[in-house]
This record gives structure tokens, sequence and C-alpha cells, in this order.
């Protein structure tokens, strides 16, 4: 019907087995469960069925009322019996438009009270989502399935709501026809399956195309996010692809009008059809009734009520069939909902878990990897197909990734500084998340003061371990507030000294709103040497005993590198480090170094041993700093941090077939010497991060 060439209007969607998301059904138990979050607002929904209840009462009893001011108060003129019935009919309008404004208060608590109820728990069920689930799911589909849906389920929920009147007027009306006269009832009654077969025709297209709707806004919503954020927006402009975005835009919102054409006419569709069977079933009623009158049956009253409690019949049972409409999309956006809650995180904590010593009491604890193999969790394991804007087939999300970590054992001793080094794409940064239980090891084990991490408690763990990545992230929000992101209760002077002790003071006092300066989205009115030394005064302001640096120091320049080194080498004493560098200038003095190369620890020991050895360390240690004696007799050591001076680097050396050659001068890859840089490929790591 719908289906014509020139349309617009996709309804082959459904046909088509590969698009999963709009061919899925309603899950078994959606209504169960939808009913079960009603249950905590019993109270009001007794008030709101009792006010429906007389609502529907007064509904029915106007018309009956009609009859008597005609048949008594007019025909017999009865003057008397015409003005006290006329205000009773007054006086019961009013009451019932104060009853239907009390329904819509309560129907209204109802419905945002149960949205609420079910925002708050998806909310807080996707944040003990594994990393792995964030780094899958398209952030514009996971924003519209907690904001979007819940609001879709809230506002038809509370039509569903005010529609239970409908329910108890249709009872009421057919009992007070039949009452008037059992045979214009009973042929208004064989005419009430007529309205329902259109509903329940129309409403299972209604269900896969608000489906449809929702998914496909959930798409344009994540591509809105991803190109309107600065990253992104500044992406679209260095490449000059804004009319190519716009077009992808445009063709995006082309399916959302189309799949919304057709929804709209589906929708009204019902209700036309309803209104035109309405029409022609009164006016026969209106015949067969004034047939009855002539003949003497009943008055002209009894017609005239019974073709008002005729409209106050198919009046309602409309509107419960256009009702259906706002019904299956509360159902779609409770199962797209529960969807989401089904989805069980991976990591969880255990009954009986126990809390690891607070990081103010006592010394700093050992961490041990003991034979720990790790790889990442299947795609099937960690998001929905629904969430990702290009998800694989089935079969290909539930194949296991390699493994990342091979059989990884040490230890990192109390309040000591261990340095996790090797190329890109070797596990270092995997191993890190490990510690601060971002992933639970597929084997083997990973204890803190002695105690298996999936046996503590994940507040006491977050207390303990304290990271600071590579990218630093900061909210949409003032200096004041991310910094005390890490410590709520944070004075401001200890916020002051954090952020001495981060080399990153003079620069905020220098600003115009000094603390409450407005960071920017992820801090992009700052620098990234700015954000990474407000990154470490949150964690310096946090205090924890175990320290995860993943690249901290990758986006300072000499200077302020040198800086931070001073302060962490202060704020580091006493507690257990662990930090990822691929500038080796900066671990000299690492009491431990591990070497990484495919997911195995190759190598292990000082500076001074490991260049001894002559081994991988001495390798990519030579190749870092041999640059800035090209012009000499040999390789010159190390400058000391924070000094300055670099040295053009030497002829570029032949790339391998199919890579590509590059100089980085500063970037977190190339060893950061001062004075030198690195020639690199684009030759490709394997293994983890």
């Amino acid at each position: 019907m719908f289906a014509g060439q020139g349309s617009g209007i996709m309804l082959a969607t459904y046909d088509d087995p590969g698009n999963s998301t709009a061919a899925q059904r309603l899950r078994p138990g959606t209504l169960r469960r939808i009913l079960s979050y009603a249950k905590p607002h019993s109270r009001e929904s007794a008030l709101l069925l009792f006010l429906t209840l007389l609502d529907s009462l007064i509904i029915v009893s106007t018309p009956l009322l009609l009859k008597e001011i005609i048949d008594v108060g007019i025909l017999q003129k009865d003057t008397t019996t015409l003005t006290v019935i006329s205000l009773v009919v007054a006086g019961l309008a009013l009451l019932d438009a104060l009853l239907q404004l009390a329904q819509s208060w309560y129907a209204g608590r109802i419905s945002q009270g149960v949205s609420y109820d079910l925002r708050v728990e998806a909310f807080t069920h996707v944040q003990r989502q594994p990393l792995a689930f964030f780094t899958r799911t398209q952030t514009g589909s996971l924003v519209s399935r907690l904001n979007t849906d819940v609001v879709g389920a809230q506002h038809a929920l509370g039509t569903l709501l005010g529609s239970l009147s409908s329910v108890f007027t249709v009872v009421l009306v057919l009992g007070s026809m039949f009452y008037l006269s059992w045979l214009v009832s009973l042929f208004a009654l064989l005419v009430l399956p007529v309205f329902m077969i259109p509903g329940a025709l129309i409403g299972r297209r209604l269900t896969r195309y608000s489906r449809e709707q929702m998914q496909m806004n959930a798409e344009l919503g994540a591509t809105i996010g991803e190109r309107f954020n600065v990253a992104g927006a500044m992406l679209s402009k260095l490449f000059g692809r804004p009319r190519d975005e716009a077009d992808l835009f445009a063709k995006r919102a082309g399916k959302v009008r189309s799949v919304g054409i057709t929804w709209t006419v589906l929708s009204r569709l019902t209700v036309i059809i309803m209104t035109l069977l309405a029409a022609v079933v009164t006016a026969l009623v209106y015949g067969l009734g004034g047939a009855l009158v002539i003949n003497g049956t009943f008055q002209v009253g009894t017609l005239v009520a019974l073709a008002a409690l005729l409209a106050r019949l198919y009046g309602p049972i409309t509107q419960l069939s256009s009702v259906q409409g706002d019904a299956h999309t509360a159902m779609v956006s409770f199962d797209r909902i529960f969807e989401l809650l089904d989805l069980k995180p991976l990591i969880t904590e255990r009954d009986g878990a126990v809390e690891l010593p607070a990081p103010d009491r006592g010394p700093a604890p050992e961490i041990a990897f003991d034979q720990v193999s790790f790889r990442y969790p299947r795609a099937s394991e960690v998001s929905l197909a629904s969430l990702e804007s290009n998800a694989l087939p089935a079969d290909e999300r539930s194949k296991e990734p390699p493994e990342v970590l091979h059989d990884v054992s040490f230890t990192v001793p109390p309040g000591k500084l261990t340095a996790l080094v090797g190329p890109s794409g070797v596990g270092k940064t995997t191993a890190t998340h490990l510690v601060s239980r971002l992933y639970d090891p597929t084997a083997g084990s990973v204890r803190i003061a002695g105690l298996d991490l999936r046996d503590v408690t994940l507040d006491s763990l977050r207390r303990t371990v304290g990271v600071v990545s590579q990218d630093a992230h900061l909210f949409h929000d003032t200096i004041r507030n991310n910094l005390t992101y890490a410590r709520p209760g944070a004075t401001e002077e200890e916020l002051i000294e954090a952020c001495r002790a981060a080399q990153i003071w003079d620069t905020i006092s220098g600003l115009p709103s000094g603390l409450d300066t407005v960071a920017g989205d992820r801090g992009y009115r700052l620098s990234g040497g700015e954000k990474q030394r407000l990154a470490l005064a949150r964690l310096l302001l946090k205090a924890p005993s175990i320290v995860v640096l993943d690249e901290a120091t990758a986006h300072l320049d000499s200077e302020s590198e040198a800086a931070i080194q001073r302060a962490l080498k202060t704020a580091l004493r006493g507690r257990t480090s662990v930090v990822i560098a691929h500038r080796l200038s900066t671990i000299r003095e690492a009491d431990q170094i591990l070497v990484f190369d495919e997911g195995r620890i190759r190598e292990r020991g000082t500076h001074d041993e490991l260049l001894a050895a002559g081994g991988l360390y001495a390798e990519l240690y030579h190749t870092q700093f041999a640059r800035q004696g090209a012009n000499g007799s040999g390789p010159a050591p190390a400058a000391p941090a924070g000094a300055d001076g670099r040295q053009p680097p030497e002829p570029a050396p032949q790339a391998a077939p199919g890579n590509m050659l590059f100089f980085d001068g500063s970037g977190p890859d190339d060893g950061g010497a001062p004075g030198g840089g690195v020639w690199h490929t684009t030759g490709q790591g394997p293994g983890g991060r």
C-alpha cells in the first residue's frame, strides 16, 4: 500500500535478513517487566484508577440526564426539572474537568517516576560495563538509548495511563445503552470487532517502524556527536570535508524522514478508519432509532441519549485504537532499554570481597603478576550490535581475539618505581589496565598486597590505584571541578598545593577566572602540556598508594618535562609506581625496567644492567640516542632532563617496501631525548597496545 517506487518509504527493510535491528522482535516478558517498574508507584496508580472510574461515571451519566431533560423537561414542559437537571449537568461538567486535571497529574507522576527509575538504573548499569564496551560502542547510540528511548517510553506510558478512562467508559456506556435499548446496543456491539481489526493489523507494522525509527535517530545523533565535538570538527576542517559531511548527514536524515513518514501515515490511518466507521455506524443508529421512535418503542429523548452514548462509546474505542501506536512505541522503547540492562558487565565484585588497605594507612603495597595471560573479550560479550555503527556479523562477533599477553610474571616492589618499555603494540598498556582492573586476566592472577584483584572491592581498588594516561581527559567544566573529581572535599589550599607540585599553578593563576576557568570540551581550551599537568595535579590530589603513568609526560616540552620530573620524584616517593615510557631518558633511575616484546617480558633489570646485556633495551636506547652523535665519534650520552637545543636529523634511511618513513622530533614514541629525534616507519607491531 505504501511501497510505491517513488514513495521513498522503505518497507522492504524488514525482508532483509541482514538487517538484524529492523527485524528484531519484542522479547517475551517485556510487558511483565514494564509492570514491575510501575509497582513502586502502586499508591499513585490506585488513586489514578479511582479518579478514572469516577470520571467514567460522570461521562455516562450526562447522556442519561440529557434524556430526562428532553423527555420530562422539554416534552412535558416541566421547567423545574429542566432547570435542576441543567444545573446538575453543568456541575458535572466542572467536576469532570477537575477530575481530568487530577488524572493528568497522577499519570504524569507515574510515568515520570518510572522513567526516572529506568534512566538511573540504565546509567548506573552502563558505568559498570568494562572498558571494552566503550571502545566498541558508538557514543551517540548509547546516549540515544539512555535519553531518547527513555523519554519515548515516558511519553507513551503517560498517554497509556491517561487512556485508562476509555476502558471504563466503554464498559459503562455499553451497560447504559443496553438499559435504554437492547436492539440498538446489540447492533452497536456487533460492529465493535470491525473497529479492532485495523488497529491489530497496523499495530504490528508500527512496532517494526518504531524500532527502526529509534535506531536511525540514534545513528543520526551519533553522527552529530562525532562531527560536532572539537576533534571531529577539526578533522573535517583540516581535510576539507564539510560538503561530504553535509551529504552524509543529509543521507542519514533522509532515512529518518522516510521511516518517519511511514510511521505517521500508519498511526494516522488507524484514527481515520475509526472515525469513518464511527460516522457510518452513528448514521445507521439514528436511522434504526428514529424508526423505533416513530413506532413508539421509545421517546426521542432516549434516541438522543443513545446517540450521545454511542459517541462516548466509539470515541474511547477510537482513542484506544490510536493508543496502540503509543503502546507499541512504549514496548519498543522499554525493550531497547532492557536489552542494554541485560548486558552483564564482565568486571563485577564478588560476594564477600575484601577492602584493600587505605592509601594513608601503612606502607605502599606490592603488585604481583603471576603467570598472567590475556586476550580481549569477544564483541558479543561486551557490547550490543545495535550500539555499534558497523557491527560485525553474529559469527564474527563470537570469535575469540588473539592473546595479547602470554604467561607474564613479575613483581613491583613496594614503594619502588618499575618502568615498562618496548616497541608499540606489545602489551604494556594492557598490563597497566590489569593493575587498575579495567579488565581481568584470561589466565593467572594480578595481586596487590597479596590479594587477587578479583577478590577486592572495586571502591577500595579505585582509592588505591591512581592513573594518568597519555591522553588525559578533562570534563567540559571548571578547572576546580575537574580537580575535585579526584577528591570532592579538597580545600582551596590543597588544590593550589597540588597545582604547584604539578607545575601548573602559575598558568592557572594567570587566567582571568583562575580555578573557575572552564576547561572546554575534553580540555581543548588548554594545550596538551597544560592538560597533562592538570591530570598530574588531579593524581597528586587523590594521593593513591599505587601510581600508574602511561606516557604521562608525552605532550610536554623539554622545560615542562624537567619540571614535571622533579615534581614526580617527590610525588612518587614512597609509592609503588608503574611507568610506561618511550622516552628512555625519563626512566634511567627506575628501580626496575621490564622490556616487553610480543606480549612477553624479554628482559628485566636496571638501566645499567640492561645496557650491559646488549639486548632489546640496549638496541632501543642506542636507536634513540645515537642520532645526536652522528657528526661525532659515536653515540653521545643522553642529555639531562630539561636540556635544550635539538639538532637536525641525519639524512633519512630507506623505508622498507610498503611502509612510510617519517621523522618525529618530539612525539611520544620518539624517545624524546633533548637534542635529537628519531626516524620511524609505519610498520606495526603485534599484539595489544
